[in-house]
């Protein structure tokens, strides 16, 4: 038996005596979207419950599951039953589970779902993959995300963790880039740049010292699927970028953070810690003759640090900023050596397309996109969360499938962070893939999808996010530094209800201008919000423009809020939320709304259920 078979016998031996065992086990979502639900708290209930009632169990942490609008989530497996997953638990359920359902009185507390795919139900129990955010997606980069303990590399190896690594070093570097190029795999990062040939370039490049760059700088608001994944699967991304880095010849890697992810880097430090003492990173890997060290680098969070040069010049200790290409960094990047650079997606998932086979990865997706992709679906949608979808689904059926829909009436949808387009209704039924997004006027990006409902201005959304990208602009080169300020002002303009329909015309130009003269991608992709909005929701700029009015009640110059009698049923939410008391009146009667106080916050706006406040265009002079 080889050093690899007793370590997999040893971890799989400790991974079924888990399932088996004799006491209670308890899994908390411990990702950061769940301990920004509580889940902290819940670890604490848990600890004091187990101790004061005096009950045995084991209790673990897992990363996040996806459906980050159940969190707080809590699993209990009983001896002899499955994973139970209980949902949105506070302090008091906790208390109840551990007292009440460990007892046998399940009656009481039922289960969302239970994680046995083997069994769909148990005791009148659906699966927990047959809820609706989960059972229309295919999950091969979040596969352990939610089930194992992220930071026992047992776990991992239990679940065919490092079989991709060991066919590598078995095939070679040339039969690992010949996988990775039947498997279609494009770069998961937004570019969409064919892996198997990118990695091929910096293989064949001259120079003796390589480098295998990580790019773990996610930036996009809204965005958080690689923080996730790593903070649910940290192995994953470790063992991708193993195999990585045999195949282009590097011996050094760095993985690319951004600070604010001090979850993602602990779970980082204890995974590379955890591989080294096992021997799957550092000198002689698996008795190879291979070596390769990880190093971490954390960002200050520049959104141009996303840019490969710009990225590569941070590692450096220079200012992030990019450089002209070419030469391009597969023949000089980091030092002038060549330098491969992924990021986190694209490596997470090569151990999975080394462990089953190019021509198995090949098979989801469409003929120009293959795979899967994971996408943050967030914004005005009643099921928020983390999923992965074979390339190809429709923004549909992404959104009202397995996101459920937004409560108001759908408006569209933001694909591709602050530099994708805004897509209209019409779009519901486009192939998420790269090519249909380009040809929309949007991009895919690292896989943000933000839904807007009637209560969204186009005009405002294309505001916020050119001054997010003209506040990251590195101010290198002039269309992108100059060109996104011009733009951001006429927007500004519009919204204040100043604005002129010469404006539009000289937005598209500027927008081109930018787009066509910028040095890196953050310029050249800056203008899409701008470019779709206009064309896909003209309308709302010509009522901004010659009504002076914002229909959906956004922009503060053009609107005040009043009360509708009719329909106020004096139920107080309104109330309670108004932050400066503009708002007064008795429970069960009409309120009243005083101008004088109101700074027109939107919060009585947006949770009335009645329809009872209104949102009137000001004269503007």
């Amino acid at each position: 038996m080889n050093n690899f078979e007793t370590i997999q016998k040893k971890a799989i031996n400790e991974w079924q005596s888990l399932q088996e065992n004799p006491e209670p086990v308890i899994y908390i979502g411990m990702g950061s979207c769940g301990i920004a639900s509580g889940a902290d708290r819940i670890w604490k209930q848990v600890h004091e419950t187990i101790s004061k009632e005096k009950i045995k169990a084991k209790v673990l942490k897992v990363g996040c599951i996806g459906p980050c609008y159940l969190e707080p989530l809590l699993d209990i497996q009983k001896p002899g039953f499955p994973r139970f997953s209980f949902n949105n638990v506070d302090e008091q359920k906790t208390i109840r589970l551990l007292t009440e359902f460990l007892n046998g009185e399940e009656s009481k507390l039922k289960p969302l779902g239970h994680l046995d795919s083997q069994r769909k139900e148990i005791d009148g129990i659906k699966s927990f993959w047959d809820q609706p955010m989960l059972k229309n997606q295919e999950r091969i980069v979040l596969r352990n995300c939610g089930i194992i303990d992220p930071e026992n590399i047992n776990h991992y190896i239990a679940r065919d963790g490092f079989k991709g690594l060991l066919k590598a070093l078995n095939i070679g570097p040339e039969g690992i880039i010949d996988e990775i190029k039947k498997s279609g795999l494009r770069g998961r990062g937004g570019a969409g740049f064919p892996t198997g040939l990118k990695w091929q370039f910096c293989r064949e490049a001259k120079g003796k010292l390589k480098y295998l760059i990580c790019n773990a700088d996610e930036g996009d608001p809204g965005a958080f699927m690689n923080r996730s994944l790593m903070e649910g699967d940290p192995f994953a991304l470790l063992e991708g970028m193993v195999i990585a880095a045999y195949a282009i010849g590097a011996n050094t890697g760095y993985i690319y953070i951004r600070a604010e992810y001090p979850l993602a880097i602990e779970r980082l430090k204890i995974a590379i810690t955890q591989m080294n003492d096992l021997g799957f990173l550092g000198k002689n890997i698996l008795n190879s003759g291979f070596s390769f060290e990880i190093r971490l680098k954390e960002g200050a969070g520049a959104f141009v640090c996303g840019e490969e040069t710009a990225l590569i010049a941070s590692i450096e200790g220079q200012r992030g900023m990019p450089r002209s290409r070419p030469p391009f960094p597969a023949t000089s990047g980091l030092n002038g050596n060549p330098t491969n650079i992924n990021n986190v997606e694209t490596l997470a998932t090569v151990p999975n397309i080394l462990r089953e086979g190019g021509n198995w990865y090949a098979g989801f997706g469409t003929k120009t996109s293959k795979g899967t992709k994971t996408f943050a679906l967030v914004g005005k949608v009643r099921r928020a969360g983390l999923i992965e979808v074979p390339m190809g689904t429709t923004l549909r059926k992404i959104i009202f499938d397995i996101g459920g829909g937004p409560i108001k009436p759908f408006k569209a949808v933001q694909t591709g962070g602050p530099s994708g387009g805004c897509l209209s209704e019409e779009f519901l039924d486009l192939p998420v893939d790269y090519e249909s997004l380009t040809q929309a006027g949007s991009i895919m990006g690292s896989g943000g999808l933000i839904v807007m409902d009637e209560h969204t201005c186009m005009v405002d959304v294309a505001k916020y996010f050119l001054k997010f990208t003209s506040q990251e602009s590195c101010g290198k080169c002039v269309p992108c530094r100059i060109g996104t300020t011009r733009i951001l002002e006429i927007l500004e303009k519009i919204t204040q209800g100043k604005g002129e329909i010469k404006d539009l015309e000289i937005l598209e130009n500027l927008a081109h201008t930018v787009k066509n003269g910028s040095l890196c991608g953050l310029g050249q992709t800056a203008p899409n919000p701008v470019l779709t909005t206009i064309k896909y929701f003209k309308e709302e700029y010509l009522e901004h423009i010659e009504n002076n009015r914002c229909p959906a009640a956004v922009c503060r110059d053009l609107v005040e809020y009043r009360v509708i009698k009719e329909k106020c049923t004096g139920c107080q939410r309104c109330v309670n939320v108004c932050p400066t008391g503009a708002i007064t009146g008795p429970r069960s009667e009409p309120h009243n709304l005083d101008l004088s106080k109101c700074i027109k916050c939107r919060a009585c706006y947006e949770i009335c259920r009645f329809d009872a406040i209104a949102g009137d265009a000001i004269v503007i002079e």
